[in-house]
């Protein structure tokens, strides 16, 4: 954005140390790239406030993943909002930007229904699984861990994920809403804090499960008597996290870091600047339509004599010739 009062920080990821307390982290904030999300798509403000924070939260883990590489968050429950997904774009080099993108699937009367009825944001997912995918690329097996909805947020998911699949005790800080900022119009914005203990090299295992919902393992789960005093300092310090400190208007990063943390000992890494983004092309189209027999195209044929699609993260759409698609294609396809 080139407003004059967009902050230096906006859509950005700063990763981060304690190295007194053997805890790593990040502080994110999306201006930019969520009101490009959100502007995709005309959700109701429950919806809205889900796929906000399913955004942040896939900013601040997709940090971690390497260049090239892509990182999803899915989320899918029996509720409502059937499904909310993001994907995660690891830069293509050094000091480029990420990219993020997210969609959300939902129910629209059942939404308006139960939210009438006060029904919260989360309540809208119902019982399903959150999930995260890592795709590395041409020629490896993606990488996949599930976990049961539990905890009352999204945020609280993901933590229940790193401490039952990842077996690494995670806190996540966010909020999120519209911001009506003097001088500027009114326009989404996030912020938050991510806090992890490095792993040890033996990681904790059970058989017995754990303490959280469902005998889900939890922080207090894995952490041994010291490691788990420093874990609770850092999170009473963290729980002291005013709302707008977080999405941080007026507050950098570096100086929200250094009013929790200062004798912690933080160490700020390089940001990584984020971008809204989005992969599909017409050519992606037609290769998922390649599996697809000339019967089955004539099936997808408009009245007007083309098959169109649309992407459901950024809404382009896409128009074609039928006799271009599937694998008896007639016609070889023009530049799109």
């Amino acid at each position: 954005m080139t407003d004059a009062t967009t902050h230096l920080w906006d859509d950005t990821v700063l990763p981060f140390q304690l190295d007194a307390s053997d805890i790593r982290g990040r502080v994110a904030r999306l201006d930019g790239v969520l009101e490009s999300v959100l502007s995709q798509h005309d959700y109701p403000p429950a919806i809205e406030a889900l796929v906000a924070e399913m955004a942040l939260l896939t900013a601040l883990i997709g940090q971690t993943v390497k260049l090239r590489w892509k990182l999803s968050l899915q989320v899918r429950g029996d509720g409502p909002a059937r499904l909310i997904a993001t994907d995660y774009y690891g830069p293509t080099e050094d000091g480029q930007p990420a990219r993020i993108r997210a969609y959300a699937s939902y129910d629209a009367p059942r939404q308006a229904e139960m939210t009438l009825a006060g029904a919260q944001p989360f309540d809208l997912v119902g019982k399903g699984y959150f999930a995260i995918l890592i795709d590395q690329g041409q020629g490896t097996e993606p990488y996949q861990g599930i976990t049961p909805i539990a905890g009352g947020s999204l945020s609280a998911c993901a933590e229940t994920y790193f401490a039952q699949s990842e077996q690494i005790p995670t806190r996540f800080a966010l909020s999120y809403g519209r911001s009506t900022e003097a001088g500027r119009a009114e326009n989404w914005r996030a912020g938050g804090v991510m806090l992890q203990h490095m792993p040890k090299a033996s990681p904790f295992a059970t058989g017995d499960g754990g303490s959280g919902e469902g005998g889900l393992l939890t922080a207090a789960d894995i952490l041994d008597e010291d490691d788990g005093e420093n874990w609770r300092r850092a999170n009473i310090l963290l729980d002291t996290t005013e709302e707008l400190e977080l999405i941080g208007p007026s507050v950098a990063p570096t100086d929200l870091l250094l009013r929790l943390f200062h004798e912690e000992g933080p160490r700020v890494f390089d940001p990584q600047p984020v971008r809204f983004g989005c992969s599909c092309s017409a050519d992606k189209v037609r290769q998922s339509l390649s599996i697809y027999s000339a019967k089955d195209i004539g099936h997808m044929t408009t009245d007007e004599g083309t098959v169109t699609a649309d992407c459901q993260f950024c809404g382009a759409h896409y128009v074609f010739d039928p006799e271009t698609l599937g694998f008896e294609a007639t016609k070889e396809p023009q530049d799109d």
